[in-house]
């Protein structure tokens, strides 16, 4: 390339490689969803649900309208949210998306945000024990649930959590938007908490065409209400409500793209783990290199993890190892003027975004998250790039 031509942009999530490999495939399922007509909750969603149940690793798995409403569907399942003169509390990670939060909302409870881990991401136990001494102590709100989230694919450990959980009869909803097709110890997300969210936005490792999400749950009585809930709390007879619920029924078009994703997806989630591996290899020296003026950290798994690696995530300091959002700042034109895209996941964390600003106790209160804002940064993750985009965007990374 000469110094006047414009760099190849490297996208950023390939879906268009992904539709030309399945393109046959898809084709095929959605030409039978046109012939028998049912176009919501067709056979295609009964045969999704039994497939997601086994890569959920064997629990009951039901196909809702998007990831959000299976949050909202879950949290309305377990019966969380205003209780007379007093509202329930739900905490969540406050370095997430805002449907982790706005759910607890829309559900008539009161989010009470956490903080997390800069190593990982993931839901600080310390933080999440020193939040609800507060609520407790204030008495307003009754501590009711915790939302885990496994961000950028990564799987929360659910064993410390869970116990912590139970010994103050709270319970654990497990927000899994990034991280179906992931494992810890052998265990299939899904089967790591009682109730698993999880999203098949397109740009998901498991992605429809549209919106759609599941909940998967380890007790099969647990999935009759979900069900009941998804299609507005009607019992068997369509017209016998038993229960407050929503319209969060999947359509078959949607259950007939994942169905024909799912049969790569394996090999899909084989090839982000590769990525991520190269990535790692190739970066970790640049985290003590003299010649460029950022420091980056990559994101690491331990042992008996396996991510889904939704997202493959830096952290950024500048040249003497402080967090500086400039830098990465820096880091970001440097990539972009090379055709490399990146992402901030997230800008700002939701104790100190707008419409969530009167449930937290501002600036500083939270301040691991509220560092890693001005830190991350997203480089393309997808299965479909190839071993010369990967030396292209880590040699850009090495060479400022």
């Amino acid at each position: 390339m000469t110094p006047t031509e414009p760099a190849q942009k490297i996208p950023f999530v390939d879906l268009a490689a992904q539709s030309r490999r399945l393109r046959p495939e898809i084709d095929r399922r959605i030409g039978e969803v046109l012939d028998h007509g049912r176009y919501v909750m067709g056979p295609e969603v009964d045969e999704l649900e039994t497939e997601l149940g086994r890569w959920g690793g064997g629990v009951s798995a039901v196909a809702v309208s998007s990831g959000s409403d299976a949050l909202l569907i879950a949290l309305l399942a377990l019966g969380v949210g205003r209780k007379e003169d007093r509202r329930d509390a739900v905490f969540v990670p406050t370095f997430t998306f805002t449907a982790t939060a706005e759910v607890v909302l829309l559900a008539g409870a009161v989010p009470i945000f956490v903080d997390v881990r800069g190593e990982d991401f993931l839901i600080d136990l310390e933080s999440l024990d020193r939040e609800y001494e507060v609520v407790r102590a204030a008495g307003v709100a009754t501590p009711r649930a915790v939302i885990p989230v496994d961000l950028f694919g990564l799987p929360v450990a659910e064993e410390p959590l869970a116990e912590w959980a139970a010994a103050r009869d709270l319970e654990v909803i497990s927000d899994a938007a990034q991280s179906f097709g992931a494992r810890r110890a052998g265990r299939r997300v899904g089967s790591l908490a009682p109730i698993t969210t999880t999203s098949f936005y397109p740009a998901k490792p498991l992605g429809c065409y549209g919106d759609g999400g599941a909940v998967l749950c380890v007790e099969p009585a647990t999935a009759e209400v979900v069900r009941s809930i998804r299609e507005h709390g009607q019992s068997a007879d369509r017209y016998d409500i038993v229960r407050l619920g929503v319209n969060g029924r999947l359509d078959s078009l949607q259950a007939a793209v994942l169905l024909a994703k799912l049969t790569i997806f394996e090999q899909e989630l084989a090839a982000r783990r590769a990525l991520a591996a190269g990535y790692g290899e190739r970066l970790r020296a640049v985290s003590s290199s003299t010649a460029t003026p950022w420091r980056v950290s990559t994101p690491e798994c331990g042992p008996g993890v396996e991510s889904s690696w939704a997202q493959y995530t830096l952290r950024v300091d500048d040249a003497a190892g402080r967090p500086s959002a400039e830098t990465r700042d820096a880091l970001r034109a440097h990539l972009d003027r090379a055709g490399i895209p990146t992402a901030v996941y997230y800008p700002r964390p939701m104790h100190l975004q707008p419409a969530y600003e009167s449930y937290g106790r501002g600036a500083g209160s939270l301040p691991v998250s509220e560092s890693l804002a001005d830190r991350v940064v997203s480089l393309p993750m997808h299965p479909y790039l190839d071993q010369a985009a990967l030396d292209r965007i880590c040699e850009r990374i090495a060479n400022p």
